[in-house]
């Protein structure tokens, strides 16, 4: 579960590559209902959280988001798992709108749309509100207060300048969407830099896969985009990893990407990731206990016999000589 700590400092320096400017703090609000899905709406949180702190450790005075935990009561929340949520009541303290609002999904989803309320308030708050983002689910709750048409969310008011998904169908899952929504906000106030931090940290592995799709316009070059891939092999080395699958993440076909990683990377993606994969099974070796066959495992190599067929290969010895050798010098 993503640690969900809120910050709610009203203002803030938000930096650009030329200047620093006093603004207001961007409001965000995530609207929660009986049985959400804490994982979704927790992700979301924890991605502003997590830009609020790498903001002020870059040398802003203040958090760049307030984030706040919204449902029509207030007070004590049950998600779909059990766990409950503290929330604010929708009150006259939101009745200027939000920067963003995000719409959680879960197993709540389909008795909040039929909760008059719920819609009733979303329909008075969108004119005030920049952004309206579904969580999975959340859809639904906005297809209902008339927020939406079909699959999309589409802009009702001129202050609206974005509206949910702009995914193909099928193109990723609907937490990821909200995920990716997420950072695009933030990409756009702070940088792809900080972007690209908070991805790391809150979705290693697939944080990775979703910069390319940040860096429309071009903003990513093709270095980026091939060591974004890397990253994201490496995240998950201990899996099946096709050529397809990494080329996938650079946004590129796979017979560009065999190419443009070998120019960047100097050696062809295979061998990259095998070099990982070795790097993590030496480790394993040098600084625990555990059987080879565990070790082949954990670092995506198979079993036991193949990872020692890749060392004889690779560096003439088996692993267990090299677990000895290993040790022996470090006490020399």
């Amino acid at each position: 579960m993503p640690h969900m700590s809120v910050d709610t400092a009203r203002i803030t320096w938000l930096h650009t590559p030329n200047v620093n400017v006093r603004c207001a703090a961007r409001r965000v609000g995530i609207l929660l209902f009986d049985r959400f899905g804490l994982l979704g709406a927790g992700i979301v949180a924890e991605m502003f959280h997590t830009a609020n702190e790498i903001a002020t450790a870059h040398g802003g005075d203040d958090p760049p988001y307030e984030v706040q935990f919204l449902s029509m009561e207030g007070g004590s929340v049950a998600s779909s798992s059990s766990a409950r949520m503290w929330t604010d009541g929708v009150d006259a303290r939101y009745s200027i709108g939000f920067d963003v609002l995000f719409v959680a999904g879960g197993y709540g989803a389909n008795a909040a749309a039929r909760d008059e309320r719920l819609l009733g308030w979303l329909r008075s708050v969108r004119s005030r509100t920049r952004t309206i983002e579904p969580i999975a689910e959340g859809r639904l709750v906005l297809a209902a207060a008339g927020l939406a048409e079909h699959d999309d969310i589409r802009p009702t008011s001129p202050y609206l300048t974005h509206v949910a998904h702009d995914s193909s169908p099928g193109e990723v899952n609907d937490r990821h969407d909200s995920s990716k929504s997420a950072l695009m906000l933030i990409k756009r106030d702070l940088g792809l830099d900080v972007a690209r931090g908070v991805a790391d940290r809150v979705m290693p592995g697939m944080g990775a896969a979703l910069m390319p799709r940040l860096a429309e316009g071009g903003t990513m070059s093709v270095g980026e985009k091939i060591r974004a891939a890397a990253r994201w092999m490496e995240a998950n080395c201990d899996r099946p990893v096709s050529v397809a699958d990494a080329a996938h993440v650079a946004a590129m076909s796979e017979r560009n990407f065999l190419r443009r990683f070998k120019h960047e990377m100097h050696v062809t993606p295979s061998d990259y990731l095998l070099q990982v994969r070795l790097r993590i099974a030496c480790n394993f070796l040098t600084e625990t206990e555990l059987p080879v066959d565990k070790i082949a495992r954990r670092s995506g190599t198979g079993n036991g016999d193949r990872l020692a067929k890749i060392f004889r290969k690779r560096m003439a010895l088996s692993p267990t000589e090299y677990r000895a050798r290993s040790r022996t010098s470090s006490h020399e």
